[in-house]
């Protein structure tokens, strides 16, 4: 898809680019004379030749034929109008109207501005065989004589302007909801070209890709939206591979959307026993969706039955707790571009959910050696929850810890050793429960764990150290080592309290340890590689000041528009938010090297990788340890390479069939797995609503 990109927004202004005498190859013939009604007017409209095309003055040919031709400055048309009749044309577009609206036809060369006259005016021409579509006169070229021929007294055999014909619908059909485009064509089309099917405004003679593919004959869906509503123009386009305009056809089409939404996933008196995916149909496709789950008893109103932002094209799991068991009406909540809300009819239902309790963090048969997090999985709420252990040889049931509610890590010791079966105990308004048995096997050797460095961690400052052990252990001591130097120094803890505080022949890498007592027996923990820097850290770096980054941005968002049909739109969102408004480029921590890297991709890029920082967990804690990010030499690249991953690889396909429009694709990228943040698609759609992005996406053609 190659199109041309209208941008309307305040801050940017793409200025309409005029066409002077021997530019873009035209050439005005020599020999090639212009006859109307028998009368020569070369002389005051002389034709000119583009890429082997004629090109006539549509004004003094209209002129001359009693025709009235208005020129509007301002919007760049050239209406004319004769016995009733009008056809408008727009400087540089290839969309010319009949009859106020009625009718459309694509040529397949723009109408331009070209050659000034004496009183340095631009001229509208247009092909030559448009003149006699238009006019409905005969146009003809005598090529002996080198002339053309135009009268006004014969009719003209009307030369069909593509071999496209729209199938799906009629002119003037009525579209109120979801519906297929598709086209038949008498005409072969080059490998790799694509279709694309365009809803425009009339008056702007603007609009937005609704779909697109290579399937020239192929049924394509499309769903409008709320703000689609009113007359249209429905344009279907062939472009070749090189995204050069072949051809094409328009016609007028309303789109009438009466709000309809439909829950689905339950139907009326369903009993729910278990989770449930709900998901909604709708004959318009919102920007996002909310459910709604009211308990028919209750006096609650408004958000409190609300969920949080769903995906309008997606489904959510439902998982209700015990506490929710009740007869409930449910309906799904649509919301439009203007955040109007429609609403489903609602659906009764009962839920009736069983009492679930089963320990998590573990499986049957695990061989347990190393501290583990258990975790209790239940769906009722509780005043007490009693991890517990049970010896399978002896039957000794003993306790692990016992909390309110919520998660324990669990370090087990010697006497845990062996063949053991885990459960969990609760306490729901002073009636017992107990989970199933996970048998296990249990190591439960002394061990130490080193906490507060972690393995690959850059220290650079004071930094506090701590252990945590299955067994009491005496003596405590941290051992550093200067793998360069071989030197060992210890930190014994002050008060239970150790710091590790960088010396100054201490660099670049180092060893760590704790060690301790147990009994008789020396406990070590495993030797932890760090790095030790006592240098300068830089830190991201801005691109360009932040409230020039949309117009900066947003002409590398057009450019891929125009070349793989990704959403101008989304994609400045994207670099808005990734990037902190092109504020925060990772350089190298070390160097200072800037990146380039727009998007946070990890690995190796055009120009190499920097350093950065990422987060690891080790032994519970939570640190920072150095990461490669892809570095480029330019913008450039680093853009070229984030569509490249977004297009290539295979877990991104759907967003691909979809990425035109910035709504479906902000979902997709987040079905996807695009990001871990799950209000990413609404942070993005919001950047777009707020300043008003999708007019990046407003194409002409």
């Amino acid at each position: 898809m190659r199109l041309k990109m209208k941008l309307i927004l305040s801050i940017i202004v793409i200025s309409m680019v005029f066409f002077t005498g021997c530019s873009r190859n035209l050439q005005a013939s020599k020999t090639l004379n212009l006859i109307v009604n028998k009368k020569d007017i070369t002389a005051n409209a002389m034709p000119i030749i583009e890429n082997d095309r004629t090109l006539v003055p549509i004004r003094f040919i209209s002129e001359e034929l009693g025709a009235e031709v208005d020129w509007n400055a301002s919007r760049q048309t050239v209406l004319i109008e004769k016995d009733g009749n009008s056809v408008e044309l727009k400087i540089n577009s290839k969309l010319i109207s009949y009859n106020d609206g009625s009718d459309y036809q694509l040529s397949d060369v723009e109408p331009q501005l070209l050659n000034e006259d004496e009183d340095g005016n631009l001229r509208t021409y247009v092909p030559l065989r448009l003149v006699g579509n238009a006019l409905d006169i005969e146009v003809e070229w005598n090529e002996e004589e080198n002339n053309i021929y135009i009268d006004s007294k014969k009719e003209a055999e009307e030369t069909p302007p593509s071999n496209i014909k729209i199938i799906s619908q009629e002119k003037n059909q009525l579209i109120t909801g979801e519906t297929y485009l598709q086209i038949e064509t008498s005409s072969d089309y080059p490998n790799g070209s694509e279709l694309n099917f365009l809803l425009m405004d009339k008056g702007e003679r603007a609009g937005f890709i609704v779909a697109r593919g290579e399937e020239i004959e192929g049924k394509y869906e499309f769903t409008p939206k709320i703000e689609d509503n009113g007359e249209k123009i429905l344009l279907a386009a062939i472009y070749d591979l090189n995204g050069e305009y072949i051809e094409g056809e328009a016609i007028a089409v309303e789109i009438k959307v009466d709000p309809l939404v439909e829950l689905s996933g339950v139907k009326d008196d369903d009993r729910i026993t278990s989770t449930v995916d709900l998901g909604v149909d709708t004959n318009f496709i919102p920007l996002y969706v909310k459910y709604e789950m009211k308990e028919i008893d209750s006096s609650y109103e408004g958000d409190e039955n609300l969920t949080d932002v769903k995906d309008p094209l997606g489904s959510f799991t439902w998982n209700p707790m015990m506490k929710d068991n009740g007869r409930y009406l449910i309906r799904a909540v649509a919301y439009d571009i203007d955040e109007k809300k429609y609403y489903s009819d609602p659906i009764r239902v009962e839920v009736a959910r069983d009492r679930i309790l089963t320990l998590s963090g573990i499986k049957e048969n695990d061989n347990i050696n190393n501290s583990i997090v258990l975790s209790t999985n239940r769906n009722f709420d509780v005043s007490e929850t009693e991890y517990m252990i049970r010896d399978v040889n002896t039957g000794i049931v003993s306790t692990l810890e016992k909390i309110p509610y919520g998660d324990y890590r669990w370090s087990p010791g010697p006497r845990d050793s062996g063949s053991k079966e885990l459960f969990v105990r609760v306490v729901d308004r002073g009636k017992t429960y107990y989970s199933d048995p996970v048998r296990v096997r249990v190591d439960g050797s002394p061990k130490l764990f080193l906490e507060g460095i972690g393995p690959g961690q850059v220290v650079n400052e004071e930094t506090p150290l701590n252990y945590n052990s299955n067994v009491d252990i005496e003596n405590i001591k941290y051992i550093v080592t200067n793998p360069k130097t071989r030197e060992k120094r210890d930190i014994l803890p002050i008060e239970g309290e150790a710091v590790f505080i960088p010396q100054e022949d201490e660099s670049g890498d180092m060893k760590i340890e704790v060690q301790g007592t147990y009994g008789s027996s020396i406990i070590s923990s495993e030797l932890v590689d760090f790095k030790v820097y006592q240098g300068e850290f830089y830190g991201p770096e801005p691109i360009v000041e932040k409230d020039k980054f949309i117009p900066f941005i947003s002409e590398y968002a057009l450019d891929s528009y125009d070349e793989i049909g990704m959403s101008a739109a989304l994609q400045t969102a994207q670099a808005i938010l990734e990037s902190g408004w092109g504020q925060s480029i990772p350089v190298d921590k070390y160097t200072g090297v800037l990146s380039y890297n727009l998007f946070g991709i990890k690995g190796e890029g055009t120009a190499g990788s920097v350093t950065s920082n990422t987060w690891e967990v080790y032994n519970g804690i939570t640190y920072r340890v150095d990461a490669d990010f892809r570095a480029y030499n330019d913008l450039d690249e680093s853009w070229k390479d984030h569509k490249a991953l977004l297009l290539k690889l295979d877990r991104y396909k759907p967003f691909t069939e979809v990425m035109y429009d910035y709504t479906k694709g902000a979902w997709a990228l987040k079905r996807a797995g695009y990001a871990t943040d799950p209000n990413y698609p609404i942070k993005l759609i919001n950047i777009i609503k707020k300043y008003n992005l999708d007019e990046l996406d407003k194409i002409e053609i």
